[in-house]
């Protein structure tokens, strides 16, 4: 009879430990946009309810942004750096197909040895590599996983594009997820809908620019009105099935923090869910833009750093985007590292 393997347990509940964030220098507001996609600053505000956006610099890079968050994370924590296993980052604009952005974010930080890798899920990715990170110290794989969500958008986007110009911006938000007493990361529920891939792509495929580089680059393309009628109405099921799977009522929550797409589909999800006044609501958007994968920890900081929550409260996270992907959970917030 061959050996057994020999099975491996984690701990017993988790929890995210500590966050941390990078917000780019440079502040755009409506007014630099508008002339680019014929517009106005009263257009922009009704249509998405950004007033301003952040616009990394060409010395603010991916990995370097995620770096500056990671580091305040591990700082709330309490944990070193040495004691990360593993770090997982979610982004769709590293420009590079091989290595992953997530073993060089290792180095820098000092975590020699760590595993690393990138999840591509689009603005649902920073959810996505929550469930993994929790699974893996459940399961024994990693005792501390450093989790980054992290876009350079300005970059890839066209700035005459009316669709998307107005709303992607750049940032970075990171947390450190480990072993809790008691459960603070809720079940996932998470899933797909391939058969609207076209509703948020990259056009064209770099395999179609490597063949006739005088076409236009690859940049972000966004079906804004097939958007808009699949994310709040088919989102509002995937929440209540989080709750319900998390066994917390909505009454329960302390904070609703959906990825910040569109202040429209922010507020019809709340209607929707028939949100609690209670419960604060992440808009983050009005002065971040949307920032893909790192819109759900920069909304989750916003909220902590103007004292709308505090730390040990109950949040319902939700993103969603490119896919089109999808993933909720609920879970208690962390702290904020000290200046």
């Amino acid at each position: 009879m061959p050996p057994q393997i020999r099975a491996v347990n984690g701990a017993a509940h988790t929890r995210i430990l500590g966050l941390g964030v990078y917000r780019p220098q440079r502040v755009v507001p409506n007014a630099d946009i508008v002339g680019a996609i014929d517009s106005s600053d009263e257009w922009i505000q009704t249509r998405s309810g950004i007033r301003n956006r952040r616009f990394a610099g060409d010395d603010e890079t991916v990995i370097s942004m995620s770096v500056a968050a990671a580091e305040q994370a591990i700082r709330s924590s309490g944990i070193e750096a040495g004691d990360v296993d593993c770090v997982i980052v979610a982004t769709s604009t590293y420009l590079y197909q091989t290595p992953a952005a997530a073993p060089q974010i290792a180095y820098q930080l000092g975590m020699r040895g760590a595993a690393g890798f990138d999840v591509s899920a689009g603005c649902a990715g920073f959810c996505h590599a929550l469930s993994l990170a929790s699974d893996m110290v459940r399961a024994g794989s990693a005792g501390h996983v450093l989790v980054v969500g992290v876009e350079k958008l300005s970059e890839n986007m066209d700035p005459t594009d009316r669709s998307t110009a107005f709303i992607f911006a750049d940032g970075a938000g990171a947390v450190i997820v480990g072993p809790s007493d008691t459960p603070g990361i809720g079940p996932v529920v998470w899933g797909s809908d391939g058969s609207q891939y076209q509703a948020i792509r990259q056009e064209p495929s770099w395999g179609e620019f490597r063949a006739d580089s005088s076409i236009p680059r690859p940049v972000v393309k966004m079906e804004g009105t097939a958007v808009f009628r699949w994310a709040p109405f088919t989102m509002a099921p995937v929440a209540r099935k989080a709750l319900e799977k998390a066994g917390v009522t909505i009454d329960d929550l302390d904070a609703f923090i959906p990825h910040q797409a569109n202040m429209r589909i922010t507020e019809t999800m709340a209607r929707s869910l028939k949100i609690p006044e209670h419960v604060a609501i992440a808009r983050d958007i009005v002065d971040s833009g949307n920032t893909s994968a790192a819109s759900v920890p920069l909304a989750m900081e916003t909220l902590l750093k103007n004292g709308d929550v505090g730390e040990g409260s109950l949040a319902l996270l939700i993103a969603f985007g490119a896919g089109l992907s999808f993933a909720a959970q609920v879970v208690t917030m962390p702290g904020l590292a000290a200046n």
